[in-house]
């Protein structure tokens, strides 16, 4: 049996285009709605100031109060008790691929994504000052961080041990004193901690790049002339040919997928129907190129909704369309 935290939908599918959504604000805007005068967010983020998280925050509010979390739960939590107005969190990363721990939370809470934001990320070596990079014999970072520095890392001989967070593996090192510990984290957490930079961008790969997705308590209304995306999660029948079925309500429509992932069910994960062999269930994700105001995305969500053992939207707002 499904639990109620996974059958909760972000509306009814046929209302998405009718205007009932209550929300006023995107990505970037902040109006208290009692006073229509602007207000400064609040907006959580998971580390400690320098993290990434909260250069990404402030790129999607630039005006916000970043409030650090100490776990991705806690931004989640903090958002949907009001503590917080928004949650900045990664989903997704070029070279570690999806963060599949906030992929499971966004089910387990009632929040919608409202924005995304493309950070190009920077790993930097830092090391308390007066050392080179001979003497480092350990390397502490948030295990995204270390795996996207992996080779790196390997090549210069030391022992990766994984924290909860970048710039919090800087303040720790900062604070105890250690010699011959390095962080991975960014330039900021070195200005932040009194570090010293021992190199710059030594990740793998140099076009290293986190989509964050900003979270609220309301989804936000479609704008007029703006590109969106809709992210939805499925689950479907296991019988031959049934996630074709599930992707040709897109195709058939001419809507563009920029995401598919598939991962078991967390609630029911292996399945064994009539003597076959066990197997897992999956549950899909999916992000398409259109509004919820689309009436082709409401057409194709309607048809997929008729064959889907379980279906949810998580979020409809506008793509980044900046350049990196």
């Amino acid at each position: 049996m499904v639990p109620k935290t996974y059958r909760y939908v972000v509306r009814t599918i046929s209302a998405a285009g009718s205007g009932e959504a209550t929300a006023t604000s995107g990505v970037g805007d902040g109006d208290d709605v009692a006073t229509g005068h602007k207000k400064k967010l609040r907006v959580a983020y998971q580390g400690m100031p320098g993290a990434y998280s909260e250069a990404a925050a402030l790129t999607a509010y630039p005006t916000c109060d970043p409030c650090p979390c100490d776990q991705f739960e806690n931004a989640f939590e903090a958002t949907e008790q009001w503590t917080a107005d928004r949650a900045v969190l990664p989903f997704e990363n070029s070279l570690g691929g999806s963060i599949h721990r906030n992929y499971d939370l966004i089910l387990q809470h009632r929040l919608h994504i409202v924005g995304e934001v493309y950070f190009k990320v920077r790993h930097c070596l830092l090391a308390l000052p007066g050392q080179s990079k001979e003497k480092i014999k350990r390397a502490q970072s948030h295990p995204q961080a270390l795996s996207q520095c992996d080779g790196y890392l390997t090549a210069l001989g030391v022992v990766k041990e994984a924290v909860d967070d970048t710039a919090g593996a800087a303040a720790a090192i900062a604070a105890a004193g250690q010699m011959g510990v390095a962080a991975v984290a960014s330039r900021r957490a070195a200005e932040l901690y009194g570090m010293e930079v021992l190199e710059e961008d030594i990740q793998d790969d140099k076009s290293n790049v986190t989509r964050f997705l900003a979270l609220a308590r309301e989804p936000v209304l479609p704008r007029p002339g703006i590109p969106y995306k809709t992210s939805i999660a499925f689950s479907m029948k296991e019988e031959s040919g049934s996630l074709f079925k599930a992707l040709a309500c897109f195709a058939l429509r001419d809507i563009n997928l920029t995401k598919v992932e598939s991962r078991p069910m967390r609630w029911n994960p292996v399945t064994q129907q009539d003597n076959k062999t066990m197997q897992f269930s999956y549950l899909f994700y999916v992000d398409f190129e259109a509004s919820m105001a689309d009436e082709n995305a409401q057409n194709a969500l309607r048809q997929l909704q008729e064959k889907a053992t379980f279906l949810r939207v998580l979020g409809s707002y506008p793509a980044d369309d900046s350049r990196l």
